[in-house]
């Protein structure tokens, strides 16, 4: 029989094998998913890992649709890494979207390009201002920062509904739940002609390389790890624990927040009620996936979008329900929290006489 035998360490090899294993047990379980759906499983997979690859227009929609998977996650993982579970990550990339927006309503034909850093500024603004509140609740009350950022997810949604519902309704868009079209002076930046990629691409690379330099190369990073493996190491060494809580709310918050400017002043070019797009809660398991490095997450947040644009191509194409995107996703964590198991424990073949041998000599 087989068993599971624990390792004197962890083993470095699986601990970046195992996202590589959890993507090909995904793949085969889509395929047996695809054929118990009457689909034709190659086109199927062709749709989540071709499409999205097979041209200069398409690679520039998953970059659009990487950028806040990848922003949102190197925000998480500021928090993972210090042991601190901000869950709701999404509600602060919805207000940093609405704060974003609402800075972008001020424009007019005559506002200079002043404008576009300040819609950016608002929106890490605001999700700096929706985290502080778990980690306000946190650190003086002792909340349970799972809950209290998850519930606060809910609260951003209402607010967004709120807003575009009622006050920031335009009057011109046909009784439809939207804000007018932003001004162009606030709209980002676009890297290219004939696609929607722009500037927030490069944010978010430059997001990486400076999460990398402050995990690994400085003492801030060091401390905010620190805390999160040993607290009592930690306190010792003389790290602030309240400190280290609000570092990496913060950090977390005002990057979502960023990510929602970015999404609403550059593809969307509106607020509207589906600003919520689930990035907030894909980006933990981009986070998990790409081991809470920052070329891991690089590449993880590729993986993701490329499971959103494969979604959408599968519906309109295949007929398969819109929840095929979310399928993956959940089939990919789990398989993931599955394949981790090997990081600790290698697995052994046991024919019981060893067993039996071990019972004799006792």
């Amino acid at each position: 029989m087989l068993r599971l035998e624990p390792r004197p360490q962890a083993s470095k090899v699986w601990s970046w094998a195992s996202p590589l294993l959890a993507l090909v047990l995904t793949v085969l379980i889509g395929i047996a998913l695809f054929a118990a759906l009457g689909k034709d499983p190659v086109r199927a997979l062709q749709m989540f890992f071709w499409e999205p690859l097979k041209s200069t227009y398409a690679i520039g929609e998953l970059m659009v649709k990487a950028t806040p998977l990848l922003l949102i996650a190197l925000g998480l993982a500021v928090c993972f890494r210090s042991n601190v579970w901000n869950i709701g990550a999404e509600g602060q990339f919805v207000i940093g979207a609405v704060c974003a927006g609402g800075v972008a309503l001020l424009a007019d034909k005559t506002t200079g390009g002043w404008i576009m850093p300040g819609v950016l500024l608002a929106g890490v603004l605001g999700g700096m201002l929706w985290a502080g509140l778990t980690a306000l609740l946190r650190d003086r009350f002792h909340a349970n920062e799972i809950l209290v950022s998850l519930m606060l997810v809910y609260v951003a949604i209402m607010v967004l509904s709120y807003l575009v519902y009622g006050p920031w309704k335009d009057p011109a868009g046909y009784n439809f739940p939207q804000t007018r079209t932003f001004e162009k002076v606030t709209q980002i930046p676009r890297l290219m002609s004939g696609s929607r990629v722009n500037l927030g691409l490069l944010i978010s690379l430059v997001g990486a390389v400076l999460l990398w330099i402050f995990l690994f190369r400085t003492r801030a990073g060091f401390a905010q790890q620190v805390g999160g493996l040993a607290p009592a190491a930690a306190r010792y060494a003389g790290f602030s624990s309240r400190k280290a809580l609000w570092i990496a709310l913060l950090v977390s918050g005002g990057a979502a927040g960023l990510a929602g400017a970015l999404e609403v002043a550059g593809p969307l070019g509106q607020l509207t009620p589906y600003v919520p797009a689930g990035y907030g809660f894909a980006a933990i398991i981009v986070a998990f996936v790409g081991r809470l490095h920052p070329l891991g997450m690089v590449l993880s947040a590729v993986l993701m979008s490329m499971f959103y644009i494969g979604g959408e191509l599968a519906q309109s194409r295949l007929g398969l329900p819109k929840s095929i995107t979310g399928v993956f996703q959940g089939l990919l964590l789990f398989c993931l929290l599955a394949c981790d198991t090997l990081v600790a424990y290698r697995i052994r073949w046991d024919t019981g006489l060893g067993a039996a041998r071990k019972g004799q000599v006792a």
